[in-house]
């Protein structure tokens, strides 16, 4: 932005800068003053702040006691881990990818998986809450968070963690065009995110880091993070997945993580051969692990026992992920969307 251009926007800035020697872009500091840009830009637009809300959700009430009570027992989310194990027929999904294949359609396994994901938060919203300061809050998104590697043929040049909002009427092509936008746009070497340049400038600096992390806590704690900070961390999400398949390790139930609001952790991992039995024969037949990790406070074992029957449903029969749902259900005050992108031209379609 040059010396005009800032003159012509000193309404919307804080403080405007003149010369280049202090251009946001070139400033040894210029991290600190994004983060006071933020914070300012989210102080002035929120008319009014009221109690019970964050820019990520509404606080909500209307639930069942002994589950209300339960923060107070469990105040942290490793006090209240739940693992679980599911087996995925890995040998019906590769029958419906090669399907896919002659449509010119790629899709991945992983992208069946979280498409399953945002198709059941769409019908039980009360496994899409989470919990902050010991009160229940209701997420304004579908999120879902994964690392990625910066150089995909090459492990040493480092991994990022990303984070897409989706949908709730979001189809398997709409899930997957999503999650390759993102991936393209956090690919190459260096620092490509602000969560990557924000970690990079703070570790810097002997005790920042600490310091700055502390105030994170703090401010999130009583709901005074801005949105666009907390669109930019990735451990603040509905579900976090982890593909170990690809770097060849077997499935692991993974810690949820006590900073942010992370709900839910997927972890997939190498392909496993189990005897079944299919018209009176037994032979071995191929399975796609994948360890679950959810915080039991969140919601009562029924809302995730209906959740996980639906994620099967749509895992044994993703052509249903092909159409939007018939319709959506939200949390009270908590409906959510996000804008469609147009369809991709995809590689190797006409």
């Amino acid at each position: 932005m040059n010396t005009d251009d800032r003159a012509a926007h000193a309404g919307d800035w804080p403080f405007v800068l003149t010369n280049k020697e202090t251009d946001v872009h070139n400033h040894p500091g210029s991290h600190l003053f994004l983060l006071y840009y933020i914070f300012y830009s989210d102080c002035r637009n929120r008319k009014k702040k009221m109690f019970g809300f964050r820019a990520d959700g509404r606080r909500i009430s209307d639930i069942d006691p002994i589950v209300q009570i339960t923060p107070y027992l469990m105040p942290m989310r490793c006090d209240a881990q739940v693992f679980l194990q599911h087996e995925v027929d890995y040998e019906m999904l590769t029958r419906y990818i090669a399907e896919q294949m002659k449509k010119d359609e790629r899709i991945t396994f992983m992208q069946i998986i979280v498409a399953a994901y945002v198709r059941a938060v769409s019908q039980h919203p009360e496994v899409n809450r989470f919990i902050m300061n010991k009160q229940f809050y209701s997420r304004n998104n579908c999120t879902v968070s994964f690392t990625i590697l910066k150089d995909y043929q090459n492990a040493q040049g480092g991994e990022t963690a990303v984070k897409i909002k989706f949908d709730p009427t979001d189809t398997i092509y709409e899930v997957r065009d999503r999650m390759i936008d993102t991936i393209d746009n956090n690919r190459g070497l260096g620092p490509q995110n602000f969560a990557d340049r924000l970690a990079s400038f703070v570790l810097k600096i002997p005790g920042l880091a600490t310091l700055v992390v502390a105030l994170v806590r703090l401010l999130d704690r009583y709901g005074l993070l801005p949105g666009a900070f907390l669109d930019a961390l990735p451990f603040h999400t509905g579900m976090f997945i982890t593909n170990n398949a690809s770097i060849g390790l077997h499935h692991v139930n993974h810690h949820i993580y006590n900073f942010g609001s992370t709900s839910l952790f997927f972890g997939m991992g190498l392909l496993e051969k189990k005897a079944v039995v299919e018209n009176g024969k037994t032979r071995m037949k191929r399975f796609l692990p994948i360890g679950i990790t959810a915080d039991e406070r969140v919601c009562s074992g029924a809302f995730y026992a209906e959740f996980f029957a639906d994620m099967e449903k749509y895992l044994n029969h993703p052509e249903l992920l092909e159409t939007p749902p018939e319709s959506v259900r939200y949390d009270k005050h908590a409906e959510y969307h996000v804008p469609k992108a147009p369809r991709k031209q995809i590689e190797g379609k006409a």
